[in-house]
């Protein structure tokens, strides 16, 4: 049985970003400049007029997150001018690292489970006949407590009471797929096997009286009557071993780990809930952050490595806003988590444990259909630029000409949005010089906030003036009455004005 033993559960990954000292200081300088990326800049001004007129909140995690985007689409649309569609399996494995230690860590989860999952098979059915867990078929009269009233439970009951006196182990099957009311009718009324405590207490309870092949007699719960037979071991032997199997296994599996990361001495720094949420806040700052976050016997856990095993973790767990709101008590345990997947990553080293080479070619075609995906949906794929332009920089500018329209388009809500996965992204960034400007982010944010602001009154001022007051408005002053101007001699009666 193969079970994920690490928290990276996808194909995402999240690497540094590359950029020269020399590099980092140039932009640092130029505050007019929001981010660049490959041989393209992404100014002020134009991110600025983006945000402005767009409908995003303006506060600094969108931005960066706007900027973020843009980077990759542009790193993207430079490597497609330089022909580059990153297939080179170094670069694979580095950006899939997480589906790397993923496969890794099943290959060594495999090795040393091979013993849990040994049972004996001569002990089940003591086990069985002692509880450890139960099969049981039912037949269900229902008669919900809410909506019922003793009179209508009442008439139910003495239903079942008809039925009971007919029942006997040998036909209980066939009594509960003629006459019982819920879906394990079609089953003979099987539930399977549970273990103790999984139903409710009433039923839970009339179980636990029973002996293998017992019948009981009418048992209420709050959806109804039943009448229970506790199955006999012989009918539900490689069922009830199967079972027992697995929870024994999981129970193996959690004494392992607990008494790996116990051996391994892990412990979380103090203050590491407030540099966790930080971190959460902006992954780029941090992602050469060597601060000390964990530390175990041979090993601790960077703020630069968690933004790694962060950006492993599937989009939709939402990882950075949970960390966000979670209460600093609740950082540790996520923290001795991470811990705990590195302690398996790091006994699977030790252990010389490597994904076989089927695993391998197949993560690596995922991530170059993510590459050349990503480029042909923006149109920026080599082979379109090259039907356009003849030279390399003509091609960059093409590239990114036609991600700018893109771009814009996108922040107007009028196109779909085009992912660049998480291990493209990171490659790019480790390949090709990117950079966000803090300095350039926050004035952007500043102008756009102005030129919302601006678009805001626009809108209301050419809001036609509502003749019925809204509700909660004051009502205008009365005007002072004024004298009606003179009519001409020849002039007509004025119409009646009409009814309503």
């Amino acid at each position: 049985m193969k079970r994920n033993v690490i928290l990276a559960t996808t194909l995402a990954a999240t690497l540094g970003i590359a950029a020269c000292d020399g590099f980092k200081e140039a932009l640092t300088a130029h505050v007019d400049v929001v981010a660049r990326a490959g041989s393209q800049e992404l100014s002020v001004t134009r991110l600025a007029d983006l945000l402005g007129n767009a409908k995003v909140p303006l506060r600094k995690d969108v931005a960066n997150a706007v900027a973020d985007i843009w980077i990759s689409y542009q790193l993207l649309g430079y490597a497609a001018a330089h022909d580059d569609t990153l297939r080179d399996a170094k670069i694979a494995d580095a950006a899939m690292w997480s589906a790397v230690a993923q496969e890794k860590s099943k290959a060594f989860y495999d090795k040393v489970s091979k013993e849990w999952t040994k049972v004996d098979t001569a002990s089940l059915p003591a086990k069985y006949a002692a509880g450890d867990m139960y099969a049981a078929r039912h037949i269900l009269l229902m008669s919900a407590r809410q909506g019922s009233t003793e009179k209508q439970r009442d008439s139910v009951r003495k239903e079942l009471e008809k039925i009971r006196k007919t029942v006997t182990a040998a036909n209980f099957a066939d009594v509960a797929k003629a006459k019982s009311q819920d879906g394990s009718k079609s089953n003979g009324g099987s539930l399977g096997i549970f273990p103790p405590g999984a139903m409710v207490p009433e039923f839970d309870a009339a179980v636990k009286a029973l002996k293998p092949g017992e019948v009981s007699g009418i048992v209420e719960t709050q959806f109804g009557y039943h009448i229970i037979m506790r199955q006999t071991y012989a009918e539900v032997a490689a069922e009830f071993a199967k079972a027992y199997g697995q929870i024994a296994t999981q129970k193996a599996e959690s004494i392992y780990m607990a008494n790996m990361e116990k051996s391994a001495g892990v412990e979380v720094k103090s203050g590491a809930a407030k540099s966790v949420k930080a971190l959460a806040q902006d992954l780029d700052a941090h992602r050469e952050d060597n601060a000390t976050l964990a530390t175990w016997k041979g090993g601790s856990l960077t703020a630069a490595r968690l933004v790694q095993w962060m950006g492993a973790m599937p989009p939709q767990a939402r990882i950075r806003e949970q960390l966000a709101q979670a209460p600093d008590s609740a950082i540790p345990l996520f923290l001795k988590q991470v811990a705990r997947n590195e302690l398996v990553l790091h006994a699977a080293d030790s252990a010389k444990t490597v994904p076989d080479s089927a695993a391998m070619a197949n993560i690596r075609g995922m991530f170059f259909t993510q590459v050349t995906g990503a480029m042909s949906e923006l149109k920026i794929a080599p082979i379109f630029l090259k039907d356009s332009a003849k030279t390399t920089s003509e091609r960059e500018r093409l590239a990114a000409s036609r991600i700018d329209a893109y771009f814009e388009r996108l922040l107007s809500e009028k196109a779909q949005f085009v992912n660049v996965a998480e291990p493209v992204s990171s490659a790019l960034r480790k390949k090709y010089e990117s950079r966000i400007v803090t300095a350039g982010i926050e004035r952007a944010l500043e102008r756009a906030t102005k030129i919302r602001q601006v678009a805001d009154s626009t809108r209301a001022a050419q809001q036609p003036a509502s003749a019925v007051p809204m509700p909660g408005a004051m009502t205008p002053p009365a005007a002072a009455p004024v004298a009606p101007a003179p009519k001409p001699a020849d002039a007509k009666p004025a119409a009646p004005a009409k009814k309503p």
